[in-house]
């Protein structure tokens, strides 16, 4: 990808906050933002699955992938791209995705489980996670909240994945706790955690990639 394009001035307009200046003039100068848009993808978040896909070859056309966090989509697109079928979910409504099977619910909600399982119609080969709750700006406050995600997402991809499955999350700088990340190495062959290059660097977010799962 390109990195070479002339870097967009951004004009500070009166009473537009200093920091929303920051996030617009990064906005116009992410060359993944620019790529998206050229692409068709829904957001800058499409590539760091594809880099992670990439790098691991997880996605193969036929496998029955379930996204959890999916909006705005880019996930799904990727997926869908690749030949997959797709259960999604996120709190947000998503524009319809060819081969994506959606359901606008909270994943946190009781009866999201069944519903998933009921929507998935078996077993799934890769369980995605881009969950992630709204940060306070207190790390320690904000990493028991995404680990608390992380966590309900693992358990139940522990239901509903396959043998040799995979499952992927987003984790916060200092990776998966290490409670889970012990019971994650109970349960599948490999973990590792992988920081792809579109996350931006100075974002403390990574991913934990556990493949081949032993099953229940």
């Amino acid at each position: 990808m390109s990195r070479n394009k002339p870097k967009s001035k951004v004009k500070t307009a009166r009473g537009r906050k200093i920091s929303s200046t920051r996030w617009l003039k990064r906005q116009l100068n992410d060359p993944y933002i620019v790529e998206a848009e050229k692409q068709g993808y829904r957001s800058r978040a499409a590539f760091k699955i594809k880099e992670i896909d990439e790098k691991l070859k997880l996605l193969k056309k036929g496998m029955k992938v379930l996204d959890l966090g999916a909006a705005p989509g880019g996930w799904c697109q990727v997926a869908a791209e690749k030949g997959c079928e797709i259960v999604a979910i996120d709190l947000l409504e998503i524009d319809e995705i060819p081969g994506v099977d959606f359901i606008q619910m909270d994943f946190m909600d009781d009866d999201a489980p069944d519903k998933l399982k009921e929507m998935l119609g078996g077993l799934a080969d890769i369980v995605l996670s881009d969950l992630a709750p709204n940060t306070t700006g207190h790390k320690q406050t904000d990493h028991i909240r995404i680990m608390a995600v992380v966590e309900a997402a693992y358990y139940f991809a522990t239901e509903v994945l396959k043998p040799d499955g995979v499952f992927v999350a987003k984790v916060l700088q200092g990776g998966t706790e290490n409670k889970l990340l012990k019971q994650m190495k109970k349960d599948f062959k490999t973990v590792k955690h992988i920081k792809p290059p579109a996350s931006r660097k100075e974002s403390s977010e990574k991913y934990v990639v556990a493949s081949g799962f032993k099953g229940n």
